[in-house]
């Protein structure tokens, strides 16, 4: 198998590009799609400053080298979980990535700082443990990046992950998330803009471009995600795209160029009055206490520690970025 662009020793192959590349051009490729996606989809302006959400996943960690290759000012956010020897190791490995690079880290554990972590929290509120995770991130992304004064949260999400959510989306027609699905949703009452770089890449190129990019990273998959339905539309399109290579990319695209619109709410056409303080921790919400306070409430953590900070986050510093890409 020969790199279709300098006819070297190719190391993997594309077929819904009818590609192969060695290492020097599928980190090229992958390079090249990201700036893309920024591109088409306007994410990130000259000068505007990035907050990467990092999990210690392959995503996560190659997002951010790939914005600190194309020269975007960007820091990562790190959130300890507490699942474990799971979140011990994510944790790890995402310190590791910064302190080698000299990029800026910050973090937010949920044990130390609000007295709970996720397994509890899902088990005494009886939501799904990734329920609870998920609420938990979103909340602690958009109150640092506010906090930080950063213009955009990114997030690791690949093509595959894309793909599995419109699947589930429009097999159970959730049209207000439908409305939603969009590589980029616009800062909007007290919310940062939110961005996802990655949605022209699959799973596959990313694990491919940390190993020649010398990223460790976590490979085990979260143990408290086993059942998850999004991973079973995953499973069910990975054998839809082997059987017909380019089909999630066809799906995703298409859906964007040709329905997207449909499904999108116009300015002022809720009627809700748009999202008012919660009246605990200051981020915004419909009314009354938000959905994270309420979720520490249930779990019996101490809400002064919320009080304290109306939309912050505590955070730690590794070290200063030493500029440039890494």
């Amino acid at each position: 198998m020969k790199c279709t662009v300098c006819r070297g020793e190719a190391l993997l192959d594309l077929r819904r590009h009818n590609a192969a590349f060695c290492a020097e051009h599928l980190t090229r490729f992958c390079r090249d799609q990201v700036r893309r996606a920024i591109e088409d989809f306007r994410m990130v302006a000259p000068g505007e400053r990035v907050l990467v959400a990092v999990s210690g996943g392959k995503d996560s960690l190659a997002l951010w080298h790939l914005l600190r290759s194309l020269d975007i000012d960007c820091d990562g956010f790190h959130v300890g979980l507490g699942i474990g020897e799971y979140s011990d190791a994510s944790t790890r490995v995402t310190r590791s990535f910064a302190e080698e690079r000299g990029l800026r880290l910050l973090e937010c554990d949920l044990r130390s700082r609000y007295g709970t972590d996720v397994p509890s929290a899902a088990a005494v509120s009886r939501r799904a443990p990734c329920s609870a995770c998920g609420l938990s991130k979103r909340h602690l992304f958009d109150a640092a990046a506010l906090e930080g004064g950063y213009d955009a949260v990114a997030t690791g999400h690949n093509l595959d992950d894309e793909a599995a959510v419109l699947f589930g989306n429009v097999l159970h027609w959730h049209t207000e998330y439908l409305g939603r699905q969009s590589p980029v949703l616009p800062a909007r009452d007290g919310f940062p803009r939110k961005i996802k770089p990655l949605v022209r890449l699959s799973e596959r190129e990313m694990a491919a471009y940390c190993i020649v990019n010398g990223i460790d990273y976590q490979v085990d998959e979260c143990p408290m995600a086993a059942g998850n339905r999004h991973l079973r539309y995953k499973e069910q399109l990975a054998e839809l795209e082997l059987a017909s290579p380019g089909a999630k990319a066809a799906f995703y695209f298409g859906f964007l160029r040709e329905a997207a619109d449909r499904f999108r709410e116009a300015p002022g056409e809720s009627g809700d009055g748009g999202p008012v303080p919660c009246e605990r921790c200051g981020a915004p919400c419909s009314g009354g206490i938000c959905a994270f306070c309420r979720l520490l409430e249930r779990a019996g953590a101490p809400m002064a520690e919320v009080d304290d900070a109306p939309v912050a986050v505590p955070v730690t510093f590794r070290r200063e970025p030493s500029g440039g890409a890494p």
